[in-house]
């Protein structure tokens, strides 16, 4: 039998049936290097407490690091459409927001892409309920007595962290489901909109309801109502808005996980399901418990289906209310 030398011995491998294949499979493996969770928003809002929040499990769980990285400006449009234009192989994913995702669509002339086509749902994360605010010298305890005061008193004035924002969205509903004229006064974040509820420089806030509960626990200003169409558990002693006379009123202000189009199906069902089983670990649910958060999990088609419904609800509602950014 010919001798066989020790290079040749080293090539077998290469040269058995499968064999160059399946090593390429095992190198190319996802995830085998950091994962970038792009925030399009500054550190410490809610989509980047919830980032932070799950990035450690997630590591832990998948073997790879997850970065969260802050790119923030033009409303969340800077680091949306970083993640739009990167390549779809899983190390790039961006942490959306309502805002971003949905509402920017409506109320920028053209972002030069349709979110439902260029990004790929993964999961959602969770809920962050809007809430409605009215300072002391207002003098009203109730969405009914909101609603008398507004249409004796047109124009009064209601604040959101930003034109665009979840909350803008959810004063307007508001105003065209109530058929009364308030008028919006857009601030640069929650803070310096819950300041002047405060000091009553403004009469009504429309804003995320972990912002508004310490100020409000403390008897500065009233929360009347939450937006969403069931009351918080955390906080139940708070009805919602719809139940006070105003019907069909509902506004999501969520997280989700999402991919540039294109991304590996089967990465995106398996860090789909590590999404899950980290929302469902007991140290996660209190810290969502404690942002008065709610998780809100689902499949990556549950996901897109939730977006394109999203899209049908609002296109009309912005529409009608004539909001565009400039």
């Amino acid at each position: 039998m010919p001798m066989i030398s020790r290079r040749a011995t080293l090539a077998l491998p290469l040269l058995l049936p499968g064999a160059g294949a399946g090593m390429a499979r095992a190198a190319e493996a996802w995830p085998n290097r950091p994962v970038s969770l792009v925030v399009p928003w500054a550190a410490g809002g809610s989509n980047d407490v919830v980032a932070r929040l799950m990035a450690p499990h997630l590591s832990e769980k998948l073997g790879q690091s997850f970065v969260v990285e802050n790119r923030t400006g033009g409303g969340g449009t800077v680091g949306m459409g970083a993640v739009v234009r990167a390549r779809p192989d899983g190390y790039t994913l961006l942490i959306s927001s309502a805002s971003n995702h949905v509402f920017n669509q409506f109320v920028i002339t053209d972002q030069g892409y349709d979110p439902r086509r260029a990004l790929d749902g993964i999961c959602m994360l969770n809920d962050v309920p809007n809430a409605l605010a009215v300072s002391n010298a207002l003098g009203v305890n109730t969405v009914q007595e909101l609603v008398a005061r507004a249409l004796r008193e047109p124009g009064l004035g209601f604040a959101s962290s930003g034109v665009g924002s979840s909350n803008h969205l959810a004063g307007e509903l508001f105003r065209l489901l109530t058929k009364t004229d308030l008028t919006h006064v857009p601030y640069r974040g929650g803070g310096p909109a819950i300041a002047d509820l405060i000091s009553n420089n403004i009469p009504i806030g429309f804003l995320n309801l972990p912002t508004l509960l310490p100020p409000a626990e403390d008897g500065l200003f009233k929360i009347l109502g939450v937006g969403s169409a069931e009351r918080v558990s955390v906080r139940p002693n708070i009805p919602t808005i719809a139940e006070q006379g105003v019907p069909g009123y509902s506004v999501r202000s969520w997280t989700g996980l999402f991919a540039p189009h294109g991304m590996a199906r089967e990465d995106v069902e398996r860090l789909s399901a590590a999404c899950r089983e980290v929302l469902a670990l007991p140290a996660v649910k209190r810290k969502l418990d404690e942002l008065a958060s709610v998780a809100i999990w689902s499949d990556p088609a549950e996901t897109d289906a939730f977006i394109r419904a999203e899209f049908d609800k609002w296109g009309p509602i912005v529409h009608a209310a004539g909001v565009k950014r400039e």
